[in-house]
């Protein structure tokens, strides 16, 4: 969503939320098994990659790596990562910026004349930054001091709400409120497959396995298309009529989390994430209510020990997952509205009520015990667009309409960090901090 989808008002709110009704055929957990998907379109005007390139890869999943930003504090060190640590935001002042992490220092600006930045994604070398806007998604070289993008994707015909990169960097995969999910060949800018869900798709994930993409739209549906066999192979409806506002898909490949939002409320519906012989299947896990308005954004953490959940409240907040959620048996657990107390079971102090009392005022931990609400970064002005972890998962950046992005360390809740430079909201933010040995 951006300056043609979102409102321009003083509290910037989501694209209208009217869309087409759909049938409850799959309740939260329930999915169903597509044997000839009419989502996805393939013809002779989109290039189908080699087989290999879109096949199912085993997970390198690295826990608990030492990032960058916390290896430069604790050695002091900060003038050899400034070129490691890539940090960058964008939004409405239609400007990129890149940042030296520590210092807070602005190191360089790209124009973007043709729109807002709506998404940032960093290739996993360190090489692009791809950038989606309006219509089209430009790559730039994150090395180059040309401000000029070295290649342009175009074929959306909306708003690009997500964007994310194959491990290798052989594709690149984005979603947009046209209704499609594409992959895009990042050597030639072709599309190689369009996937369509027939309504405005709000983000897009690639699954660990870089086999399954994990898709989200406006009218309320969880897809998981596989890549393989080129097809939808699960559809969930985590509420009826209710937007799924954001995606993520744990490291491990073992969780997947969807943000459902209404300006009521903003709620979390997490499944378990089974593969046997190359065959996905979801367990619900559990449900529970983070905010008492829109949410915008859920990132589960790279060591799968946090989830961080952005909003129109003006904060961001960190969930810490029990070990039994991420267990390899895991039981499903009820789905609950959870409390307004903090994890210890005092009252929380920080909840905010907007206007008349909401039904949502309790809210916090859900009761299940799997999500228990551990920090509030509440030091934002206005509206909380997105997020990034870093490679430790010990800092967070956010991105937030007050024109400002904010270093938080997690464990202290404080800014430690704070990135003052865009002209107006800033909407976006992308970070990668993990070693070159990665």
């Amino acid at each position: 969503m951006g300056e043609q989808g979102r409102d321009q008002s003083e509290e910037l709110r989501p694209s209208n939320h009217d869309h087409d009704h759909i049938s409850a055929s799959a309740a939260y957990g329930s999915s169903f098994n597509s044997s000839d998907s009419t989502d996805s379109l393939d013809s002779a005007d989109h290039q189908i990659p080699p087989r290999s390139d879109l096949a199912r890869q085993d997970i390198d999943y690295r826990p608990a790596r030492e990032g960058l930003i916390l290896a430069a504090l604790a050695r002091g060190e900060e003038d050899k990562v400034k070129m490691s640590v890539i940090l960058c935001t964008a939004g409405y002042d239609h400007t990129i910026r890149f940042w030296e992490a520590l210092s807070g220092i602005c190191s360089r600006t790209i124009p973007h004349p043709d729109s807002q930045v709506n998404r940032l994604c960093i290739s996993p070398d360190k090489r692009y930054l791809a950038a989606a806007g309006h219509h089209t998604i430009k790559l730039y070289d994150i090395k180059s001091t040309n401000p000029a993008a070295v290649l342009n994707f175009e074929g959306h015909t909306g708003n690009i709400t997500g964007v994310a990169f194959h491990c290798e960097g052989k594709w690149m995969v984005t979603s947009s409120e046209d209704g499609t999910v594409k992959i895009w060949d990042t050597r030639t800018g072709n599309v190689q497959r369009d996937y369509r869900h027939g309504c405005p798709v709000n983000d897009v994930v690639i699954h660990p396995n870089q086999g399954e993409l994990i898709s989200c739209d406006r009218s309320g549906n969880v897809r998981i298309w596989d890549l393989s066999e080129n097809k939808c192979s699960h559809q969930l409806i985590p509420e009826e009529d209710k937007a799924v506002a954001s995606v993520t898909v744990a490291g491990d490949g073992t969780l997947l989390c969807a943000a459902v939002s209404s300006a009521t409320q903003g709620s979390v519906y997490v499944w378990r994430m089974l593969t046997v012989r190359d065959v996905t299947s979801l367990v619900p896990v559990t449900k529970f209510i983070a905010h008492g308005t829109y949410i915008t954004r859920v990132l589960l953490s790279p060591d799968v020990r946090q989830l961080a959940t952005c909003s129109a409240d003006h904060t961001a907040r960190i969930w810490s997952i029990t070990q039994s959620s991420s267990s390899s048996t895991p039981t499903p657990l009820p789905i609950t509205d959870g409390s307004a107390n903090t994890p210890d079971g005092s009252p929380n102090p920080h909840s905010r009520a907007h206007g008349s009392k909401s039904p949502n005022a309790n809210m916090g931990v859900d009761e299940s015990g799997t999500f228990a609400l551990e920090h509030i970064l509440d030091g934002h002005q206005r509206w909380v667009w997105d997020c990034a972890f870093s490679a430790d998962s010990a800092y967070l950046v956010t991105a937030c309409s007050d024109h400002y992005a904010r270093l938080w360390e997690l464990q202290s809740r404080t800014v430690i960090r704070q990135y003052n430079g865009h002209h107006r909201g800033a909407v976006c933010v992308a970070l990668n901090d993990w070693s070159d040995t990665r």
